[in-house]
């Protein structure tokens, strides 16, 4: 069922707003009294709702159509992928009534809904992260609001209305998830994000830092810039590999998406070799300033070249040659920092190269290009040196470590390893994030604890005081 929207724009943002709280509020009582089966049909109808081939293949098309962001084939990927995977962990977890049980504490813990949600989608995941999050929202018995980007809004409610066709067909009402009218714009968002009762932001750093002052508790993500090192004892083929299919997914619109690779000295040309023969092409110097004059213009990035196939950019850059079929763009830099711009976030087929002379020359530069830009999202290392990979996690201000893996692939989730399946990433207090971890149904529910005595657990004075006394006295 279409959601009958279109408010006219006539009617104050406050209006508009009041009129979807409502109905959200009063479709959330159809969840009530719900049992966990209840609710999990409700969360796998939402899933379908994107899963289903010819609506993802629909809303991918239809994304690329309304944003010229990235290409049709990944987002249809990405739709059906990050879904599945999302409803697989969704499926595994309680929610409702008593979700853990303590009785050495004498705990008992109850999920409780947090309410009405506010989900700030950006136009780079225009239909699959509205999905990934109402269906977190509703496995925590919410209703949800979506605030499209802009540019995505149409992708945006077509998704919503297949999502609120697929309620319907199971008894539920639509307006579990809404929403808002067109056109969408910042007053309107704004007024959302103030009276939800929970916001939670995907998308630029400027909705973040308005989500956080908007009043109402809110969990946005930080910015990517994905650094990953290439050690000496990488695997260099199967590294180029999984770097290439990774940078190339959807033109590379995911904040995961590596945007610069650091190759020790030992193997550098080597591993230029194997992304060379995995589809890199490598800019010669005159090439790199086309490059950069392409993509930045006034200090911004182009729009005409962000997330757009490599011929397109190729073409735009002035680039000629085995440029006109690479997969992707190399440039070769050094020394990164705020005075270098491709140091920073890309959001196109650009990898910038860097070769260190050793690990710890490696290290630094990462924690030099996240001064500019992606502290807290994540790093990434090819090698057989798990002592390495572990330092980058004990010494880097950065939430995930990703070992010898594809990033945009395994960041947000993957069937082979234990993150969980998302489309936002927290990025900690080093990104002014409130989380640190892969937004997942922990942070749609309410707990409360039922509290019982227990036997004294009381330790000593002289058992947590006894080692701080023989060292310093009393």
């Amino acid at each position: 069922m279409s959601q009958v929207a279109a408010a006219p724009q006539t009617e104050g943002e406050a209006e508009i707003i009041a009129g979807l709280m409502e109905r959200a509020r009063t479709a959330m009582a159809a969840l009530a009294a719900a049992d966990q089966a209840r609710v999990d049909e409700a969360v796998t109808a939402l899933a379908w709702s994107i899963y289903k081939p010819e609506r993802a293949e629909e809303l991918a098309e239809l994304a690329v159509l309304d944003t010229g962001l990235g290409n049709a084939e990944s987002k249809i990927i990405k739709n059906q992928r990050k879904t599945f995977g999302c409803l697989r962990d969704l499926m595994r977890a309680k929610t409702v009534g008593v979700i853990e049980e303590d009785k050495a504490k004498g705990l008992v813990k109850y999920a409780k809904p947090v309410g009405v949600v506010a989900a700030i989608a950006p136009s780079t995941n225009p239909a699959a992260t509205p999905v990934n999050k109402a269906m977190m929202a509703l496995k925590g018995a919410n209703a949800v609001i979506v605030a499209p980007s802009p540019a995505g809004a149409n992708t945006t409610t077509k998704t919503v209305d297949y999502m609120r066709d697929e309620l319907e067909k199971i008894g539920l009402p639509a307006d579990l998830v809404q929403v808002l009218p067109q056109p969408v714009n910042k007053a309107l968002t704004q007024t959302l994000m103030e009276a939800a009762d929970l916001v939670v932001v995907t998308g630029s750093q400027n909705n973040v830092r308005r989500a956080y002052s908007s009043g109402t508790p809110a969990i946005g993500v930080g910015a990517g810039n994905v650094s990953v090192i290439i050690d000496s004892g990488a695997d260099l083929k199967d590294a180029a590999d999984k770097i290439t299919q990774s940078k190339i997914f959807d033109n590379a619109t995911s904040c995961s998406s590596e945007n610069a690779l650091i190759i020790l000295e030992d193997v550098y040309d080597a591993a230029l070799e194997a992304l060379k023969d995995a589809g890199g092409y490598l800019a010669t110097a005159e090439e790199k300033d086309k490059i950069q004059a392409t993509l930045w213009v006034g200090g911004h990035l182009n729009r005409k070249v962000i997330a757009k196939d490599a011929a397109v950019f190729a073409a735009e850059a002035g680039l000629s040659g085995d440029a006109d079929g690479a997969a992707f763009f190399m440039v070769e830099d050094d020394n990164p920092g705020p005075d270098k711009p491709f140091c920073d976030e890309k959001l196109s087929l650009v990898l910038t190269i860097y070769r260190a002379s050793d690990f710890d020359d490696a290290m630094a530069q990462v924690d030099t290009i996240m001064d500019v830009c992606g502290r807290g999202h994540s790093v990434g290392i090819h090698t057989d040196d798990m002592d390495h990979a572990r330092r980058l996690a004990e010494d880097l201000d950065t939430v995930r470590v990703l070992v010898n893996q594809a990033h945009t692939f395994g960041n947000g989730g993957s069937f082979t390893n234990g993150l969980e399946f998302t489309l936002s990433m927290g990025c900690g207090t080093w990104a002014g994030n409130s989380i640190s971890e892969n937004l997942n149904y922990r942070h749609f529910i309410n707990v409360t604890h039922l509290v019982t005595e227990i036997p004294e657990d009381k330790p000593s004075e002289d058992a947590l005081f006894g080692d701080y006394w023989a060292k310093h006295g009393k």
